[in-house]
Order: C-alpha cells, then sequence, then structure tokens
C-alpha cells in the first residue's frame, strides 16, 4: 500500500481548483461565495489559497475580522461553547472552512471545526521503478559539481500500482448539527460535489509524473446515487451554484482586507 496523497493534501486541492490562476479570483461559477482575499506590498493572496484558510497569518491577524468572529462566537475562552456560533462566522466569512475545516487558535485554542470534506488518495499493489542518468556538461565533464559544472550522475525512483482509488467523503450529521440552515446546507453539499466532480475533471495532475484519469466513480453510501454521467451533473451543478450561492445572502464578496 502507499498514500499518494495526503487529506491535508487534498483538501488543499479541492480548494485550489475553485481558483482561476490566470485572473486570481474565485472561478466563475462560484462567484460570490464568501472568502477573504488579502492584499499586501508583494501581493496578494486568499483565504482559499491559504493552507490554514482563515487561520492564515495574513488573513486572522487583521484586528477587525478577529473582533468580529470573537463578537459573534461569544464565551471564546471559557464556558460551553456554542460550535454552532462559531460554524456560522466562519460561513459568513469563509464557506469553503466550514467544509474542510479551520482551526482559529490565533483568536482562541478550542475555536476548532473538524473537516466535513475528506478526501485521499491510495494505491495499492504498489512496486518501485528504478531508473537514473546524468546531467552532462558539454563544456567541462570534470567541473566543480558544488558550483553546477561537471557531469553529475542521479538516481530515480517512482511508483507503480495495479490499482489506485481516491476516496471522498462528506460528514452529514456533523454539518446539519451546526444548525446552519436549509440554504446554507444545500449550498454545502452541492459545493462538495461540485469540488470532487471538478477535482477529477481537471486537477489529478498531483505533480510531475504523477497524472492521473479518473475511470469510474461510486457511491458507496447512501446506495442507489447515480454518479456515472459525471460530466453532465458537473455542468449542472455549475449552473446552479450561483442562485444556491445567492440564496444564502453572503452579500458583497470577497471580503477585502489589507496587511503590511
Amino acid at each position: 500500500m502507499l498514500l499518494v496523497e495526503s487529506a491535508q493534501s487534498m483538501a488543499n486541492r479541492l480548494e485550489a481548483i475553485c481558483w482561476d490562476e490566470a485572473k486570481d479570483e474565485i472561478i466563475e461559477p462560484l462567484k460570490g461565495l464568501s472568502h477573504v482575499v488579502v492584499t499586501m506590498e508583494k501581493g496578494r493572496t486568499s483565504s482559499i489559497q491559504e493552507a490554514h484558510r482563515l487561520n492564515s497569518p495574513y488573513i486572522i491577524n487583521d484586528e477587525r475580522l478577529k473582533k468580529t468572529i470573537i463578537d459573534e462566537v461569544g464565551n471564546k475562552d471559557t464556558g460551553p461553547l456554542d460550535i454552532r456560533k462559531l460554524a456560522r462566522a466562519v460561513f459568513k466569512h469563509d464557506a469553503g472552512a466550514v467544509l474542510h475545516g479551520v482551526f482559529l487558535e490565533k483568536v482562541a485554542g478550542r475555536l476548532r471545526l473538524q473537516r466535513l470534506l475528506s478526501s485521499f488518495v491510495e494505491a495499492e499493489g504498489v512496486e518501485t521503478v528504478t531508473s537514473g542518468g546524468v546531467k552532462l556538461d558539454r563544456v567541462d565533464p570534470t567541473g566543480d559539481a558544488a558550483k553546477g559544472f561537471g557531469n553529475v550522475p542521479f538516481a530515480r525512483t517512482e511508483f507503480t500500482a495495479k490499482r489506485t482509488v481516491a476516496y471522498f467523503n462528506l460528514d452529514l450529521a456533523t454539518m446539519r448539527g451546526y444548525g446552519l440552515g436549509e440554504a446554507a446546507e444545500n449550498l454545502l453539499i452541492a459545493l462538495a460535489l461540485f469540488k470532487i466532480l471538478r477535482l477529477l475533471e481537471t486537477g489529478l495532475r498531483l505533480r510531475t509524473a504523477c497524472d492521473f484519469e479518473a475511470k469510474s466513480l461510486r457511491a458507496t453510501r447512501p446506495s442507489g446515487i447515480d454518479l456515472t454521467q459525471r460530466e453532465s451533473l458537473l455542468t449542472e451543478l455549475s449552473q446552479a451554484m450561483r442562485s444556491m450561492i445567492a440564496e444564502c445572502g453572503f452579500g458583497e464578496q470577497p471580503l477585502k482586507l489589507n496587511s503590511k
């Protein structure tokens, strides 16, 4: 067995396919979805691109945002914590962080939402493939390799597998326990499916020499869900997302912050 992609990495990949790198903004079907964009002296980043989402130091250190979350959560440090208030506060500012989980330890050590959408990629029947080569120096084969000169031999180890499977799980029970309401729940379910299907269509080049193509998609629970027509389903979701986002009343998006 081989763990090809961890839950943490898959969460970041599921977020990444929602960002248009060429335009440096959220992709068209998800326009209006809550997220945070930060402008800094040396460029921009967003809660979708940051590995820790809202808890990124470029985002959560904004005092106004931090105060807003504290006010919405209430007793952040002591007393019974109402996880529903925390979920509503996070959903308002970054819906993706509700799906993928967030630990707002920069606000308070107990403000944590677990992953609703989790995933990993696993390979079975793994064998190693060893290869090698040499970097050739046409001018001075005996030059100092430490300085970039000379012929430099190298070895490379890759993996093959009889079967590679990507697993996805959406925790509906925990999601419903947040009490976000029907419109928010419908959006989170649709957003999770959208992310999964879009990743399978466009995001399986995980790294150099690791480029997958989805052969089949099957739902094991609940039974009876037909995902065989995933391309048409992705098209339908893409067309429906804007209206579902509008129903949640996020207001003007993204939330824009400035950071030094």
